[in-house]
């Protein structure tokens, strides 16, 4: 064979296949650029530039470095070939690696690029080339990245061919690649605004939530559900119009809760809070379809009520009171609840909401100053009304000025028929309106808190006049009520004691307190009188047999006294179960070792009976009335009574 011949046929094969391979990447490069344009899953066409590019440069591993936004990092973003997955998601500084040299120099990275390097350089690049070929890929705006292909497959060094063709594929790509990164932005965006659309109707709906809660709150009781004072005015006035068109005519009942002060102070404001939703359940079961049941606040409840005349809010008052004296079940006792009802009608008491209001209100306390429960506004009450508020703003100056005063009403000893003690009882000559009831000005004094300073003049000024008495040589007790709200304060029996050494009593004090005191802090309450009974200070239970006894804690109390209430006893003589409740009391305190005190006899007749029956003292009208100091002294001088 020629050797001629044989070397031209092994160049045309050669050209051949040269013709063949570049046929290859020319479609390599169109196919390529048809999927790329049609596709913008960025995620999806990084995975294909990497596969076509390796195809394209025959490297063993192709990987495509992407920027961040901030340009001082880049991550493999993807890649195909050999150890492709163990670097895809790896990120590095900008500064780091042939990628940061390709982004400073904005040009591409081959063999060819040492002769460009210095010395320096050259040293710490030419392990590396020949074996990586890196391409920048530039956006319309900007630098993007680039394509990087490690390793010739077959081994060698990538040429200036691959260089050419990756070159022109990074050109390819790159806007495709920049497009599929907008469209990720665009997709982020639109994302980010339905996120954003839902957060703004989640926050809509929950604005709207609340909206109406703080519209029911503004509207409603929190603690009992019922309509507050703001609402109930409203329905008032809604009211008013409707019969003023319609000829028809409604009541507003004022409801006041008595003594309530007495279960916080004894119970606790929780407990007191539990009273109050179980008496608006029983509220609950008077007030008809069309009718309004509101909480004013406080103790204080309100009835809007549809009626054909007063008679009906008449009738409805006395269910109040029937469903009230049912016994509640409280922190363990069975409590009675009483309470006060003004009632005010339109449009005979006014036209109106605040007249209507005004005029409930001063028929409630009408109710609660004469203890009549229920009274129907009248004219002439409102002189009474405003009485009220104004002996409020006069107490702290009474207090200061040294107003008040301390009369003493003897008791007497049934067995030796001797003046044995008094019970002190305060009084109020006002300047300008005389005489205040106690019941009054002592109910104003617990609203105002200025019970508290009034307790403890109480307290001095009586020890002072016991003290008086037994160097004049009657060996005197007195006796003082103390509320339950001073009985607990913490400085009580600090205050007590120092007065105490003061006056140097010992074994003339009695502290009287109401049934009350069986609500309290049973465990607190007995370690505080025995402390107090160490300084020779005796205690009674006031009123006994009007409220909250309870037998079992009356025997574990350190009490000595126990006062029979004037309801039962200043008619004994004439009403059999009066008579009956009074012996059985009589007979279970002498039982327990207590003595007892009769207090409200009115008839000669009553200190008979109550001699028969044992009872240990009495107090009242037929004997004397509660006397200023000087009186009391030709009491016990003159009188049949005479000082023990």
């Amino acid at each position: 064979m020629d050797p001629g011949s044989s070397k031209a046929d092994a160049q045309g094969l050669d050209l051949a296949e040269e013709l063949r391979q570049r046929e290859y990447e020319i479609e390599l490069l169109k196919d390529t650029a048809v999927a790329v344009v049609s596709e913008l899953d960025l995620d999806k066409l990084m995975r294909l530039v990497a596969e076509r590019a390796r195809e394209l440069i025959r490297a063993e591993t192709v990987l495509i470095p992407i920027l961040n936004e901030q340009l001082n990092e880049y991550t493999y973003r993807a890649g195909a070939g050999i150890h492709a997955d163990e670097i895809v998601g790896e990120s590095l500084p900008i500064d780091f690696g042939v990628c940061g040299w390709v982004w400073r120099h904005k040009k591409p990275w081959w063999r060819g690029v040492l002769d460009e390097l210095t010395p320096q350089e050259r040293n710490q690049w030419e392990k590396e080339a020949g074996t990586l070929l890196m391409v920048p890929l530039v956006g319309r705006q900007h630098f993007l990245g680039g394509i990087a292909g490690l390793n010739k497959q077959g081994g060698g060094d990538f040429s200036k061919r691959d260089l050419d063709l990756l070159e022109l594929f990074a050109g390819q790509v790159a806007i495709a690649i920049e497009n599929a990164m907008a469209m990720r932005h665009v997709e982020a965006a639109r994302q980010a605004a339905e996120d954003y659309q839902r957060e703004l109707q989640r926050l809509n709906k929950r604005l709207s939530a609340v909206n109406r809660e703080l519209e029911y709150l503004s509207l409603n009781d929190h603690l009992t559900g019922l309509p507050n004072r703001s609402l109930f005015m409203d329905r008032v006035e809604r009211e008013l119009a409707i019969s003023a068109v319609g000829g028809s005519d409604f009541a507003v009942l004022l409801i006041d809760l008595d003594r309530f002060q007495d279960v916080n102070d004894s119970l606790g404001h929780e407990a007191g809070d539990a009273l109050l939703k179980l008496v608006t359940e029983r509220l609950r079961g008077v007030v008809g379809h069309g009718d309004t049941l509101s909480r004013m606040g406080g103790d204080e409840f309100a009835i809007l009520l549809h009626t054909s005349g007063i008679e009906r809010a008449l009738a409805v008052a006395r269910q109040l009171h029937d469903l009230l004296s049912q016994p509640f079940p409280l922190a363990g006792e069975r409590l009675v609840v009483s309470a006060s009802i003004g009632i005010a009608h339109y449009p005979s008491h006014g036209a109106n909401v605040s007249t209507l209001l005004k005029r409930a209100d001063v028929a409630m306390y009408a109710a609660k100053h004469d203890r009549q429960g229920t009274c129907v506004y009248q004219e002439g009450l409102d002189q009474f009304s405003s009485g009220r508020l104004a002996l409020v703003s006069d107490l702290r100056l009474a207090l200061d000025r040294g107003e008040f005063r301390l009369h003493y009403q003897p008791k007497v000893s049934l067995v030796t028929r001797g003046v044995v003690g008094a019970e002190a009882l305060a009084r109020w000559p006002h300047a300008e309106k005389g005489y205040i009831s106690p019941e009054i000005f002592i109910n104003a004094l617990e609203q105002t808190g200025l019970i508290y300073p009034f307790s403890y003049w109480v307290m001095d000024t009586a020890l002072a006049q016991c003290a008086a008495w037994r160097a004049a040589g009657w060996p005197l007790k007195v006796a003082v009520n103390v509320p339950i709200m001073v009985l607990n304060e913490s400085r009580f029996v600090d205050e007590l004691r120092l007065l105490l050494k003061r006056h140097r009593i010992e074994d003339g004090l009695l502290i009287e307190v109401t049934e009350s005191v069986f609500m309290s802090d049973y465990e607190n309450l007995v370690l505080m009188l025995r402390d107090i009974r160490q300084y020779g200070v005796s205690l009674s239970i006031d009123d006994f047999g009007t409220g909250h006894s309870s037998l079992s804690r009356l025997r574990k109390l350190p009490v000595s006294e126990l006062k029979i209430d004037r309801s039962f006893v200043s008619d004994m003589d004439r009403n059999k179960d009066d008579r009956v409740i009074v012996k059985s009391t009589i007979d279970m305190a002498r039982n327990l070792g207590l003595e007892v005190v009769a207090e409200g006899v009115e008839r000669a007749a009553v200190i008979d009976d109550l001699a028969r029956m044992h009872c240990h003292m009495a107090q009242g009208y037929h004997i004397s009335p509660a006397l200023p100091v000087d009186e009391f002294a030709r009491f016990l001088q003159e009188s049949d009574w005479k000082a023990a």
